[in-house]
């Protein structure tokens, strides 16, 4: 008994000591103080930010710029590592061993590997492409681009493989020698089996996207909302403000704004696994 009290107390520490700082940023979002500060005069209610942040002002410029950048950078990066990440999962998963095990191997290198490093590598290898190939300065949409994909690659494929393993080899088999093309094969026998897989490396890619500043900080360049400016996203414009000593208080009701879209992302997720799990339940019981 005091097992279980003492082990429900710690669960509730860590969610506590998770959730309460979102919570105190989106209170103060109701809040028309410049500063986040407790006590006498330090929260007056009022909707001023969320008017702001939705006004054609400045700062509300500066900042839905930095979320669009941000939202462009991440879906791409997304689906490209999803691409690449499920093609590789599937190659290596049909490979040789030796050729099986390098692979992996090298795929938890980036993994394991601090994202400095990460970032540095890229750098220096865009910095020699640029001065000894290319002969022009290569930072754009593009490097940041490539930085963000190689960034998300080894999540998706480590998301991918464990579905790869449960999947019955024998339905792959099976279609070729009823006459499907290994194409037809592919879409139609392998990539609905490790659908959750691919779901998964999918939104893993997207959350590493949008909270990324080292990899971004390094890479980026001029392009997309931005114009002919540095590419500014959510991380590295928080960054930016913070040296200058002036993190604008509209960014308190745009927290708000991401925490309830992503809690309705959540929600749907597992209300659509929910229902799916129901229709395979019932549809083995018709079966029967």
């Amino acid at each position: 008994m005091v097992k279980k009290i003492l082990a429900n107390c710690y669960i509730y520490l860590i969610l506590l000591v998770m959730y309460l700082p979102i919570l105190v940023l989106i209170a103060f979002s109701f809040s028309t103080n410049d500063t986040i500060v407790l006590g006498e005069g330090g929260f007056t209610p009022g909707f001023d930010l969320y008017v702001n942040l939705f006004t054609n002002t400045a700062v509300a410029r500066e900042i839905w710029t930095a979320m669009g950048n941000t939202l462009i950078i991440a879906i791409i990066a997304a689906v490209v590592a999803v691409v690449l990440g499920t093609l590789g999962a599937i190659g290596v998963f049909y490979s040789k061993k030796r050729t099986k095990v390098v692979v992996e191997t090298m795929t938890q290198i980036p993994v394991a590997n601090a994202e400095i490093v990460i970032a540095l590598s890229l750098t220096v290898m865009f910095v020699f492409l640029g001065t000894y190939i290319f002969h022009a300065k290569l930072f754009s949409f593009w490097t940041l681009l490539i930085g963000h994909v190689v960034l998300a690659l080894p999540f998706v494929y480590l998301s991918v493989k464990p579905k790869l393993q449960q999947m019955d080899p024998n339905l792959y088999e099976a279609a070729l020698d009823l006459g499907a093309k290994p194409s037809q094969g592919l879409i139609k026998v392998i990539i609905p089996q490790i659908m959750p897989g691919i779901f998964s490396g999918f939104l893993l890619s997207i959350t590493l996207s949008l909270d990324d500043y080292i990899v971004t900080e390094f890479t980026r360049g001029a392009g997309l909302l931005s114009g002919d400016a540095a590419i500014e996203t959510l991380s590295t414009y928080i960054q930016t403000s913070l040296k200058k000593h002036t993190v604008p208080p509209e960014l308190r009701p745009l927290t708000l704004v991401i925490f309830l879209t992503v809690l309705l992302i959540i929600i749907g997720v597992i209300v659509y696994r929910a229902q799916k799990g129901k229709t395979k339940t019932r549809k083995a019981v018709l079966d029967r």
